[in-house]
This record gives structure tokens, C-alpha cells and sequence, in this order.
């Protein structure tokens, strides 16, 4: 007996009880700039985003209870707070909150998974300092995952990976490690090992302190370590070495020692692995099961240890009065400098309009003045809260790094704020997709106008995906947006926050039209009234532009001296863009090609900046028909998941759909399909998806780019054109 029990100290001699430290201590705001972290929870849909959040809020002792993702206990988790959002079971709009561990505030943002929420993951990366990629231990490196790793790439987040549901059948670790090198191009080496997969999994080696974690207790808060045990020492040692070559490749000091053949310290290595991190050369990666309550402990530790503090960042603003120049921001929490802010995302409160702000530089307090940017207009701070997910707590004040909320502060999202009107300094604006699809859209009721157009208003100003038009021809309300769940999901809202139950129509793709070949214009606007007239002319050639810039429209001046003044290029160009907006094949938008403006006249008197706009329309119309115009189509990269015995069945189904097969990839009865297919060939595939595979298969879509439609289905489109056309005249 004496034996076991001298066994069982050994092994676990060094235990540590997190239970006993899981009292909130967040409170007030935090002076030391290097004990704060600003980060993202992001991953492809169902990895296990929001379990994840909702545990960390649970071991910080932010939250006295967990809940479940899909409120089966009539609950859900915390961060899902709209019912939406817990009846889908899938995370909609992006959720902030902030806790504390280790004595450094953490704040949090988890974001939607689904690749029709992308803008909700876009302008949080766009704030954030430092990420946590989740990814699935089955599924591995996914469509969203790839779109989520470009997103950190554009706005250089760096990140952790954490290698999540180590307890599901099929869960296969090194598989999604090797695919985060392969797929991601990440120098990524794991500083985890599992004890045990599946139903077996227990808990993890920490491979940098070699020690084992065990996760125990009802809710896995008490957090014991012990030796590694014997069938793991080998392992644990080969891992180690892995991880210290891994960092010495992009770490110069550590990279020394390994020429030298010394072994390197825990201390010296974690140093390593933050400086690389933090650099963008070294993604470290973390693994267990978020459902099953093991492993978030040391992921905490790893956000504290590995992630930046906001001074570890360089931001930038730019200088307006100096053609946009870069300037770095100071990172001081003393309010030394003049303060800069950026209104990252709105929603719509309980006591009105909720702007979520990230400062990054200077403070500001409840009671100050701040001015926009873009409108110049003051506006007075009267309330300033930090988020808990849908719950507030007033503070006096934010300094640089932090992420607060305001109220009743008119703007659009991604509005920059400063100290005064004198203030030339603008943050850089986050990027936006275009959207891929189109609905019409109605009220049943023609009572609800009223409504109808408060929540579209309101919508627009939340979501800069979430377009809406009126379309004269056809007298309807046309939404676009990033995919049919998208759009669904709007006109769910507008029924349940406005009671304004909507009819949507047939989905519209958004089509373009271009040129195929370059053609030379020479157009005069000329008109005479009594006094002053119009005349503008314009000379030069429309170029077609390569494939991948196929939905821009580009104005290049190439005139020489003073035939045309320079003070008309902004109405040129202007016209040349009006223009586009309808196209002359089928209406729709044209892009894909370039002006290059050669020469002109204007008149001293009849010259305008009218008349040269017109003129740019008109050439528009003049040239485009002779530049063999053709129609283009969005075409999506569609990633199909499914049990191997509807193999055949789903590859027939994209195959009548037009689809190009770019890769497949199998795994453990599984069978994985990569695809780009035309988006217009794609409505109703998630019917036919669950209908064909008994409600197994998943899919998602991106847009990936736009090409040449068939000709059969331009020349559909073309008479449809003539026939509205010709309805219109009849009228």
C-alpha cells in the first residue's frame, strides 16, 4: 500500500488546483499595458469556437456556469446571446468580452465560423492584436479556415493554433498539424502532446516543461501534473527537439545556441517561441477537447506567455494632409498623445445605436468631446461600457489598447475618431467584400413600411456586406449579401426584432459585364442653350484587364499638357463609373477593363465638369458595344463533405452543375470534394445536399473569382434585357 501511495506523490508531486483561483478579479482597467491582450477566437464553422470561449469564461470565473452551444438547457452559451443564434446553434455576429488571468486582462472577441458572417471575422481581426485558430481534430484545415488565415495574414495578427475535440472518433492530431504546414504554410511545430484519443483522451504533455496535465473534477478545474508516463518519454523528447529546431530556423538567438549544441532553458525557449510568435515566424500549437473541459488551462497560459501586448504591435494611421503617409501610433496608456479610435462594428441597443471602438492611441474619458473623422462633426461621450457579451459595465474611461462600447454616437462602420478637427490622422479602413448574391425583398404588409425601412436602415449600417437597392425597373428592393444564409438570416430579423414578417424573392447573382478586346474612343459631348453651354471631348481607348482583376474599373490619365485641364479628371472619372453601373448587354454592372484618357478639348466658357462627365458616359456607350462585350459569372470554391457511400451520387450532382473538380481528399470513411462552381448553378444545393446524403453531408462556399459566362446563358440573359426593355417603352 505504502508503494501506491509513494508512487502516486511521485507522479503527481507538482499539483496545481486552478479551481481554487477561479474568482473573476478583472474590475478595473489596467494600468500596465504589458498585462493586457487583445484577442480572436476564430475557426471554420462547428470547430468548436464558442465551447471554447464559453469554458475560458468559466476557468477565468468570468461566468458561474456553462452552458451549451443550440440551448438544450434553455440557455445557450454566453457568447450566442441572440435566439437566432441558439436555435441555428451557430455563431451570427461577433460577441465581446473581457476577463482576467494570471493577473493580465484578456479581451475577448468570438466570431461566426460561417463563411457568410466573414465581414463580422474581417473587422474583428482588423482590432485585434494577437488570434487563436481553432481548428477541428477530424476535420483538420477547412474552406473558412483558409479565409480566416488569409484575414490574419492581410492585417498581420499573430496567432496560436489550438487543435480542438481531441475526444471525437477519428481524431487525428498530427494529420491537421502536418496540414497547417502543408495548407496554411505556417512554420508550426506542437507544443502538446495528446495522452490518449478519442473516448481514451485524458490529457495532454506539456512537450516545453515535460511534464503531463491532467484535467479532473466534474468540470476539469482541478488541473493536476505529473511525470510524463513511460510510453510517452520518447515521444516527449523527440517532440521537444522538434519544437527547439522548428524556432532556432527563425529565431536568431535561439537559433546560436542550437549551432552551438546547447541546450537550451524553459525560460530561454519560451522567450524563443513569443518572439517568434509575436513575429509571425512560428505558429505554436496547442490540443484538446473544449466539450469535454481539458486543455483550455494551458491555452490561457499560451495567450499570456506567446500572444503580444498592444505595444508589441505596430499600428499605423495615416497622415491626410500629407497624401496618406504612415504614422506610427504611440501605444502609451499615460494620454500623453492626442487620442485616435476606430468604430469597428455597430449594433443596435437597448438605448440606442452600440458602437464598438478599439483606441489606439490616448485616452478618452465619459463627459469628453471626440470628432469623426470623415464627417468632422463633434460628438459628446456621455456613456462609455465594456461588453460581456449582451451585458454592460460602465467605465469612466478607455486608454490605448482597449476595446470599449459607446452609445448614441451617429456613424458608419469603420470610422475613425480623434481629439479635434484639426487632427489630419485617419485610421486605415478595414477590407470589405463585394457581395455574390441578390434577393428582391417586400413586406407582407404594406403597414410595415415604416418598420420594413427602419430595419433595412438599420442592417445597412451594421453590416458593410449587406447592400440594398432600389431597382427602378422592376419596382422592387433588391438585398445583396454574402450567400443565401446571409440574406435568410436578414429577413429572419427583420421578423423577429421588427415584427415585420418579409416575402424575398427568386435569388439575382450579381453578373458582370466587360470588354474582350481594346477599342479607341473619340467622343464630343456638345450641347447649346441660351448662354452658357456644354462641350467636352475626350479621346483614348478602353483596355481590357487580366482575369483577376476582373471586377475592377480603372481610370488612367495619360494626357499631355493642358488640352483638357487636370481639375476635369475627377468628373471623368466619375462618369466612367456611372456609366458602369448598367450595363448594356443585360443591365448589369460593368467592370473588368480600364480608361486610358490620350488627349481632349475643352472650351473656355462651355467646359464644365458636367459636361466632361457626360462626355465619359457617352464614350462608355459608344465603344463598349465594338469591344466584343461579353457577360462574366462569380464563380465560388465549394468545399463538399461526405460519407464515402454518396461518393458517386455528390460527384454526378456537381458535375450537373457545372462544377470543376480542383482536388478530393478522403480520410476514415469521409470523402472531402473541392470544387469551383458557378454561383448561379448553385442555388438550392443545400436540399438537395441533405437529401441525397440522409442529412449527412455538410458544404461550404467562397467566392473565389469571376469568368466568362456560356454563351447559351448570356444570350438567355441578353432577351431577357430586350424584353424588360421593350415592356418599359410600352408602358
Amino acid at each position: 500500500m505504502s508503494c501506491l501511495v509513494i508512487g502516486f506523490i511521485r507522479n503527481f508531486r507538482k499539483a496545481r488546483i486552478y479551481s481554487l483561483t477561479r474568482q473573476y478579479t478583472g474590475g478595473p482597467i489596467q494600468d500596465d499595458v504589458s498585462k493586457i491582450r487583445n484577442i480572436g477566437i476564430s475557426a471554420h464553422i462547428d470547430s468548436g469556437k464558442t465551447t471554447l470561449t464559453e469554458r475560458i469564461l468559466f476557468y477565468t470565473g468570468r461566468i458561474e456556469q456553462m452552458h451549451e452551444v443550440k440551448g438544450k438547457d434553455n440557455v445557450g452559451a454566453t457568447m450566442d446571446f441572440m435566439d437566432l443564434e441558439r436555435q441555428r446553434g451557430i455563431t451570427i455576429q461577433s460577441a465581446a468580452t473581457y476577463t482576467s488571468w494570471n493577473d493580465t486582462n484578456i479581451n475577448i472577441i468570438d466570431t461566426p465560423g460561417h463563411v457568410d458572417f466573414t465581414i463580422e471575422v474581417e473587422r474583428s481581426l482588423r482590432v485585434l492584436d494577437g488570434a487563436v485558430l481553432v481548428l477541428c481534430c477530424v476535420g483538420g484545415v477547412q474552406s473558412q479556415t483558409l479565409t480566416v488565415n488569409r484575414q490574419m495574414k492581410r492585417y498581420s495578427v499573430p496567432c496560436i493554433a489550438f487543435i480542438n475535440k481531441l475526444d471525437r472518433l477519428g481524431a487525428n492530431p498530427d494529420r491537421v498539424l502536418s496540414q497547417i504546414r502543408s495548407k496554411l504554410h505556417h512554420n508550426a511545430a506542437a507544443l502538446h502532446i495528446p495522452i490518449g484519443l478519442q473516448s481514451e483522451h485524458k490529457g495532454v504533455i506539456d512537450v516545453l516543461q515535460n511534464k503531463a496535465i491532467y484535467f479532473e473534477g466534474e468540470f476539469g478545474t482541478d488541473v493536476t501534473e505529473g511525470e510524463v508516463p513511460d510510453e510517452f518519454k520518447v515521444l516527449a523528447e523527440t517532440k521537444r527537439k522538434e519544437l527547439i529546431e522548428t524556432v532556432a530556423n527563425v529565431d536568431e538567438k535561439l537559433g546560436e545556441l542550437f549551432l552551438e549544441d546547447k541546450q537550451p532553458t524553459t525560460e530561454e525557449l519560451m522567450a524563443a517561441i513569443r518572439r517568434a510568435t509575436i513575429n509571425r515566424r512560428f505558429t505554436p500549437v496547442l490540443m484538446g477537447s473544449a466539450l469535454k473541459n481539458k486543455g483550455v488551462q494551458p491555452l490561457l497560459d499560451a495567450v499570456v506567455s506567446y500572444l503580444p501586448n498592444p505595444s508589441e504591435v505596430s499600428n499605423y494611421a495615416l497622415d491626410t494632409d500629407k497624401e496618406e503617409e504612415r504614422v506610427l501610433l504611440s501605444p502609451s496608456r499615460d494620454g500623453s498623445h492626442p487620442f485616435l479610435g476606430l468604430a469597428f462594428k455597430l449594433e443596435a441597443g437597448r438605448y440606442g445605436q452600440l458602437t464598438y471602438m478599439r483606441i489606439y492611441q490616448g485616452l478618452i474619458r465619459r463627459g469628453d468631446t471626440m470628432v469623426n473623422t470623415r464627417t468632422k462633426k463633434k460628438i459628446r461621450l456621455s456613456r462609455l461600457v465594456r461588453m460581456h457579451s449582451n451585458k454592460m459595465e460602465e467605465i469612466s474611461e478607455a486608454r490605448a489598447g482597449d476595446i470599449c462600447s459607446m452609445f448614441g454616437i451617429e456613424c458608419n462602420s469603420g470610422d475613425s475618431f480623434s481629439h479635434s478637427k484639426t487632427s489630419s490622422l485617419t485610421m486605415e479602413s478595414m477590407h470589405v467584400p463585394d457581395p455574390v448574391i441578390s434577393l428582391s425583398i417586400r413586406p407582407e404588409s404594406s403597414n410595415d413600411i415604416e418598420k420594413f425601412s427602419k430595419g433595412i436602415n438599420r442592417f445597412q449600417r451594421e453590416d458593410p456586406t449587406f447592400k440594398v437597392h432600389y431597382e427602378e425597373e422592376s419596382k422592387e428592393t433588391i438585398i445583396s449579401g454574402m450567400g443565401e444564409l446571409h440574406l435568410e438570416i436578414y429577413a429572419e430579423r427583420m421578423r423577429a426584432e421588427y415584427n415585420c414578417p418579409c416575402i424575398t424573392g427568386k435569388p439575382k447573382v450579381a453578373f458582370r459585364e466587360t470588354i474582350q478586346q481594346p477599342v479607341k474612343f473619340n467622343y464630343v459631348h456638345k450641347k447649346q442653350t441660351g448662354g452658357a453651354g456644354q462641350y467636352g471631348k475626350i479621346e483614348g481607348e478602353f483596355i481590357p484587364l487580366d482575369a483577376e482583376q476582373y471586377t475592377k474599373v480603372e481610370f488612367v490619365d495619360q494626357t499631355i499638357g493642358m488640352n483638357i485641364p487636370k481639375n476635369y479628371m475627377p468628373a471623368i472619372d466619375k462618369g466612367l463609373h456611372d456609366a458602369c453601373e448598367r450595363g448594356l448587354l443585360t443591365g448589369h454592372r460593368m467592370s473588368g477593363f480600364k480608361m486610358v484618357l490620350l488627349d481632349g478639348q475643352h472650351h473656355a466658357v462651355d467646359s464644365s465638369e458636367m459636361a466632361f462627365r457626360l462626355a465619359s458616359i457617352g464614350a462608355v456607350k459608344q465603344a463598349f458595344p465594338t469591344g466584343a462585350p461579353c457577360l462574366l459569372e462569380p464563380v465560388m470554391a465549394v468545399e463538399v463533405n461526405v460519407p464515402d457511400e454518396f461518393q458517386g451520387v455528390i460527384l454526378a450532382g456537381l458535375n450537373r452543375r457545372r462544377a470543376v473538380i480542383t482536388n478530393t481528399d478522403a480520410l476514415e470513411g469521409y470523402f472531402t470534394i473541392y470544387a469551383e462552381v458557378p454561383l448561379n448553378d448553385m442555388f438550392g444545393y443545400a436540399t438537395e445536399l441533405r437529401s441525397n446524403t440522409q442529412g449527412k453531408g455538410e458544404f461550404t462556399m467562397e467566392y473565389l473569382k469571376y469568368q466568362k459566362a456560356l454563351p447559351k446563358l448570356e444570350n438567355e440573359l441578353v432577351e431577357k434585357y430586350k424584353e424588360a426593355l421593350l415592356k418599359k417603352k410600352s408602358k
